[in-house]
């Protein structure tokens, strides 16, 4: 699974998200930006940005 961020367009490591579903929330390693998953079913997955980062 690979998720690509929106706003700085980096791999974000979700390496410790065991169980990926629609609606979880993530953060950006790299920005700091909170991102919720909408599609994790796609190839990156699909992603919105909730808060503004760091």
């Amino acid at each position: 699974m690979r998720l690509v961020c929106p706003e700085c367009k980096n791999d974000v490591d979700l390496s410790s998200y065991v169980d990926m579903e629609n609606g979880i929330v993530v953060e950006c390693d790299s920005c700091g930006m909170t991102l919720e998953v909408t599609n994790c079913e796609s190839d990156p997955i699909a992603a919105q940005i909730v808060e503004e980062g760091k």
